[in-house]
């Protein structure tokens, strides 16, 4: 007959080797899930890619577009300033805001470098000098359409950098609508941009700023320095 001890010693003997073989199931399961879940979110993040890449590779200029209150175009390349100055002229809006203007760049240097009319230039445009990204020119130009008090804006800036224009102006601008008139440097709706390692870089920085931005509307956060918006490229262009 045996005794309590070498009945537990027993149990312990038969239920020890049933331990040791749920622990390496358990992180087998546990690494299953892992690989799915890291799986899934690359499909995610890697098919927004494109689906983002696809979308801004198809935005357009519009050829005639609607006259509004006023224009924004936000700096970054020389294309953006002579798009903005073409719609000032054509009488698209009323006055003109340049957000996220180098500090070192003068009214006269912007003038020349856009080319437009000087008396236009000096009486229906307003230079933005505080905006060191698209954040900033988020908040730079909704003070300066609220102190108008505009309804309608043209917003001007490059194809990649619409969705996140409008997005960060969105959440600001409550009461004036706002029109896209994207600026397109490169045709890319032929999913070219897949064969162009630099469209390729530029599309792919865009898209992660985007997410960070969407981001922003659930935990807010405020990047230090935001690439897509080059300051130097003016100063250099008015020189």
């Amino acid at each position: 007959m045996m005794d309590g001890k070498e009945v537990n010693g027993t149990a312990e003997m038969v239920t020890a080797p049933r331990a040791a073989m749920r622990a390496p199931r358990r992180i087998w399961s546990v690494l299953r899930i892992s690989a799915f879940l890291v799986i899934a979110a690359a499909t995610l993040f890697f098919g927004g890619f494109g689906w983002f890449s696809s979308h801004v590779s198809r935005l357009s200029t519009p050829s005639d577009p609607q006259k509004a209150d006023a224009i924004i175009v936000l700096t970054g390349g020389q294309s953006r300033l002579d798009a903005a100055m073409d719609l000032l002229e054509s009488g698209k809006g009323a006055r003109l805001l340049i957000s996220g203007v180098h500090p070192a760049a003068s009214r006269r240097q912007l003038q020349l470098a856009t080319g437009g009319d000087k008396q236009l230039f000096s009486c229906c445009v307003d230079i933005d000098r505080a905006a060191l990204d698209t954040i900033g020119n988020a908040e730079e130009s909704a003070k300066w359409v609220e102190r108008h008090a505009y309804g309608s804006v043209i917003l001007v800036t490059n194809n990649y950098h619409m969705p996140r224009s409008l997005l960060e102006m969105g959440r600001l601008l409550h009461d004036a609508k706002l029109e896209p008139y994207p600026v397109v440097n490169s045709r890319l709706d032929d999913g070219s941009w897949l064969t162009k390692p630099q469209a390729l870089r530029v599309l792919f920085t865009e898209y992660n700023k985007y997410l960070l931005a969407l981001a922003r509307a659930v935990v807010p956060m405020r990047p230090t320095h935001d690439s897509s918006v080059s300051m130097a490229e003016v100063t250099v262009s008015g020189n």
